[in-house]
């Protein structure tokens, strides 16, 4: 996860974008911000799959932090399946 100062973090995020409120606001809001991304970098392979990279690495660093917890308590809650 990139650590950005707060003040450039309330820039990127809450000056310019209103909360998605569904998985399709979200998605929306997910590809919006990749398309400008490449707008602003051009369009060509390595700024493509760096887009890539980012969301799998936005992607892994949200199960790490959040789902992987989340579903330890479930697991205590509920029991083991394995």
């Amino acid at each position: 996860m990139p650590y950005i100062q707060k003040e450039k973090r309330y820039k990127l995020v809450a000056e310019t974008l209103e909360s998605p409120e569904s998985p399709g606001e979200l998605n929306y809001t997910i590809t919006t911000l990749c398309n400008e991304y490449l707008r602003l970098k051009g369009v060509n392979y390595t700024n493509m799959n760096e887009v890539i990279g980012v969301l799998e690495c936005a992607k892994l660093e949200l199960y790490r932090r959040m789902v992987a917890p989340y579903e330890d308590v479930k697991k205590e809650e509920n029991g083991d399946v394995f």
